[in-house]
């Protein structure tokens, strides 16, 4: 009883709808701006970042995310705080800049906050593989702070400005579009890019580098650039040119693309690819990689899921890893065909099962209160993508592809946690799918199924028994071939009985033939 209590109202919380903001949050940043200077003497950075917030309720004093300089020199070291250049009290702990003011509940204010230092992270200042000089900013999850002021939770969606002022032999990216391009003394110059549509933290970035750049073309008038190094120049152009097609396939699927354009970047990141909004960036060597369009698909399909739509919390992540996954499948089957899919979703399930095994928690996993590395795993990604396969197969093509539309348009701009959705595909269907969302979601594992059976010459059936040998049992559909004859079996409990009538008794029998169940099978064969 207390354990289903307890799942009672896991799910209570988890379907019930969620502010915008994170738990206990007091202010809602509006806009950041960030002026950046950068430099070819050392790695330390000068910036001076303009947040534009409303209050959430009344305060005494509120927090900005920062890291503080630690004992070797490295980390943020706030200078000042001011609005309307009057100095405000403040004081700077290890992660945040703690800001002494009276603030009342929806009023405005913009501070600034002037600060360096050198990065211990979030900003990667490096060389490239041909010995140049690079700046990356490498934000996600939460590693922001390590380089700029903010607020560094996903719930807390802002517009940002980037002021960045670099040594002239640099190109600078970064996300919406560019302004301007100022030639300053000294052999420097100072280049503005605006990004007007309300971002998270994780993907709000700036690259900085000497860059090869191509206008690839236009796909419904947004422009997409490819930026890779020059040594890279005539290999990236051609490689990287595939993100046309990819961009073109997903507005015509999710709906319009949210940003002004889309670069894509060859950079220094710690992740294969990152799915910077409007600019995306790739390891260095993805330039000329077989991987390449998989990878682009992969990314880009995070612009509509992750970036525009975004979940309200880490424990969510499936509603952008899961997404992204699914959609590169749906992708690539739509190039080239259903058993790129079927292959596809193969490999996934052996991945999922073979993580299981290690670590057994929900997709929605609540356990990760500040590693969300750990997140990055099987259950974000390929479980997370075959929930999404499952769901289109119960709701058919026509009502999935209408509900995922009908939740990217929901969502778009601002955060969902996977109740959200829920809710959105039960409008879209007319269905109740607490059950589906419980047991694949907030339920660690995954069926196990001993599947026995047996023709009754007699009778001229095939008789066939499914055990469910985990504890919980799910609710699902089993499809089986025989004789080239597809039966859908429903399975609801912990042992199923069906008869099927065959005239003769069949060779074998296909259990899952279309690969359309996330589960374990042992296929027993009576004599």
């Amino acid at each position: 009883m207390l354990k289903q209590l307890f799942l009672f109202l896991c799910l209570f919380v988890f379907f019930s709808s969620a502010r915008a903001q994170a738990p206990g949050a007091t202010i809602n940043v509006q806009h950041y701006g960030f002026a950046i200077q950068l430099n070819d003497a050392d790695d330390v950075i000068k910036g001076r970042t303009d947040i534009s917030l409303k209050f959430l309720k009344d305060v005494n004093s509120f927090s900005i995310d920062l890291i503080k300089q630690n004992t070797e020199g490295k980390g943020m070291l706030v200078s000042s705080v001011t609005e309307n250049r009057t100095n405000v009290k403040f004081r700077q702990d290890n992660n945040a800049v703690v800001i002494i003011t009276k603030g009342k509940a929806s009023t405005e204010h913009t501070y600034n906050i002037t600060y360096k230092g050198i990065p211990v992270d979030g900003l990667i200042i490096s060389t490239n593989k041909f010995k140049h000089r690079t700046f990356f900013g490498d934000n996600w999850p939460n590693r922001a702070h390590n380089w700029l002021p903010c607020v560094d939770d996903p719930a807390d969606k802002a517009t940002v400005d980037f002021m960045i002022t670099a040594p002239d032999h640099y190109q600078v990216v970064a996300n919406g579009l560019k302004e301007s391009e100022t030639v300053l003394p000294g052999n420097l110059k100072i280049t503005h890019w605006k990004e007007t549509v309300p971002l998270p933290t994780k993907v709000t970035v700036i690259g900085v580098a000497d860059f090869a750049i191509d206008h690839t073309g236009d796909v419904n008038g947004i422009p997409v650039y490819t930026y890779v190094f020059p040594e890279n120049k005539d290999t990236g152009f051609s490689s990287y040119a595939v993100a046309k097609e990819i961009l073109a396939y997903y507005i015509d699927k999710f709906g319009p693309y949210a940003y002004e354009k889309l670069a894509n970047v060859q950079s220094k990141t710690i992740f294969g690819g990152m799915e910077n909004a409007s600019a995306i960036f790739y390891f260095e060597n993805s330039v000329g990689d077989k991987g390449i369009e998989e990878l682009m698909a992969h990314e880009i399909a995070h612009q509509w899921f992750g970036d525009a739509a975004s979940e309200k919390s880490f424990s969510h992540l499936w509603l952008s890893e899961g997404f992204a996954t699914y959609m590169t499948h749906i992708y690539l089957e739509h190039k080239y065909g259903i058993d790129t899919l079927k292959k596809r979703l193969t490999v996934d399930r052996i991945t999922v099962l073979d993580f299981e095994k290690k670590r057994l928690t929900p997709v929605v996993d609540t356990s990760a209160k500040s590693n969300y590395m750990a997140l990055l795993n099987a259950n974000s990604y390929q479980k997370g993508g075959w929930i999404l396969h499952m769901l289109r197969r119960k709701l058919g093509d026509d009502v999935f592809w209408k509900g995922i539309r009908a939740y990217y348009t929901k969502y778009d701009g601002s955060n969902a946690n996977t109740g959200d959705l829920c809710k959105v595909m039960e409008q879209a269907s007319g269905q109740n799918l607490r059950q589906f969302f419980k047991q694949w979601l907030y339920t660690a594992g995954h069926p196990q199924l001993q599947i026995n059976w047996k023709y009754d010459a007699v009778k001229k059936v095939v008789n066939i028994q499914i055990n469910q040998k985990q504890i919980n049992p799910y609710e699902f559909i089993l499809e089986c071939l025989i004789e080239n004859k597809l039966h859908k079996i429903s399975v609801n409990s912990q042992t199923t009985s069906i008869e099927i009538p065959v005239e003769a008794k069949p060779a074998d029998i296909i259990f899952d033939p279309d690969v359309n169940l996330l589960a374990g099978f042992e296929i027993i064969k009576a004599d």
